[in-house]
């Protein structure tokens, strides 16, 4: 993979993050929706996908840097993989078995230690249960899943053609051309 096809490919991502930070940030303060204790776990590692897409596209890593990169991508991914199904989940119960309101995040992270606190914020509430916009019949959470497991897609993708392209590689003791065998 060459440098300017990494680059551009780190850039799409960070672009298309970008994009949906802004939509969500759109339908916060100008629709007026109310992110829960999950959106905003969702948000954050959101945050943090576009800001390493953001470094390395300016970076412009080489094999390693690359490899690098797109594991910290599939780590940021992994993080809001897990949150969107946790939510996507919790809106399939019934509103019922869940708690009634969950403290907000500035009291949990005020008075509990972060592991606690992320712990709580996991476990959701009726309001993490409440579906309050679709787009095609998706949930935010839903489109937050599909968007995070389409960047995971990407960064594995990436990380197995390096392996391969790694391994195709001649070591430094034979030909760089490959002798043909004839009869």
């Amino acid at each position: 993979m060459s440098l300017a096809c990494s680059r551009s490919l780190f850039f799409i991502a960070f672009t298309a993050g970008a994009i949906a930070l802004g939509a969500s940030y759109y339908l916060e303060y100008a629709v007026g929706l109310t992110p829960c204790s999950l959106c905003l776990v969702q948000r954050l590692f959101l945050t943090l996908l576009v800001a390493i897409c953001g470094l390395a596209a300016v970076h412009g890593p080489q094999q390693g840097g690359l490899s690098f990169y797109w594991l910290l991508a599939l780590c940021a991914s992994a993080g809001g993989i897990t949150a969107a199904w946790r939510q996507v989940l919790i809106q399939s119960d019934p509103v019922w078995q869940l708690v009634s309101c969950s403290p907000a995040p500035e009291m949990l992270f005020g008075g509990l230690p972060w592991i606690c606190a992320l712990a709580r914020m996991f476990n959701g509430g009726a309001d993490c249960a409440e579906i309050s916009w679709t787009l095609f019949d998706l949930s935010l959470p839903e489109w937050s899943l599909l968007f995070f497991l389409g960047m995971s897609i990407i960064a594995i993708y990436q990380l197995l053609r390096q392996v391969w392209t790694a391994l195709q590689r001649p070591l430094s003791d034979q030909a760089s051309h490959r002798l043909l065998v004839r009869d």
